[in-house]
This record gives C-alpha cells, structure tokens and sequence, in this order.
C-alpha cells in the first residue's frame, strides 16, 4: 500500500465516522423534536378548555359587575330619597316638637308653683 492510498483509507474512515456521528445527532435531534412535539401538544389539549374557562368566567364577572352597578345605582337613589325625607321629617316635625315640649315643660313648672312644691 502506498503513502497516497493509505491517506484515502484514513480519510475515508474518518468520513464515515463523521457521517455517521451526524446521523447519531440527527437521530437525536429528532427524538427531542417529537418529545418536544408530544409535550406541546399535550399543553395545548390542557390549556384550550381551561382558557375557555376564563373566557367564561370572566363574562360570568362582567355580568355581576353590571349588577352590582345596577345595585349601587338603586342605593344611591334610595339614600337620596332617604335623606330628602329626612330633611322634610326634621322641618316638619321639629318645631311643633320643641315648642310642645316647652309647653309641657312650662306647664309643669306652673303647675308645681301653683301647688306650692317649688
């Protein structure tokens, strides 16, 4: 075997060790590319109903929120009211009241120097 030949079948062999490192890696790529396929495909199959969910629950939330603002806004009315009522109880009522209690309270002072207790 000759210098020249000797050098081709050393760098045939480390050709065909080169190839098939590559074909190894290759492999392996394509083993952690389905292993990588098969998990998202499982998060997708877990995540499209839970978002679903969401979607769901928050309609659900905007719907009390819109009761809760129809609440307050029927509270506010009613404490208006309240108040405006308040208001006319207290004119109303508020000095007939005052001026029958001093009449009640001048009576009796009368009534107990008339009788002679003071």
């Amino acid at each position: 075997m000759t210098p020249g030949e000797l050098a081709a079948t050393v760098a045939s062999i480390a050709f065909a060790m080169l190839v098939v490192g590559l074909l190894l890696l290759i492999g392996s790529a394509i083993r952690t590319l389905s292993s990588v396929r098969g998990a998202v495909d499982d998060v997708r199959h877990t995540a499209v109903p839970l978002i679903a969910d969401i979607h769901l629950a928050v309609r659900q939330a905007k719907g009390d929120l819109v009761q809760v603002e129809h609440i307050l806004e029927r509270t506010e009315s009613i404490k208006g009211t309240v108040d405006t009522a308040s208001r006319l109880a207290v004119a109303a009522f508020a000095t007939p009241v005052i001026k029958i209690a001093a009449i009640s309270t001048g009576m009796s002072r009368a009534a107990r120097r008339l009788s002679g207790k003071a």
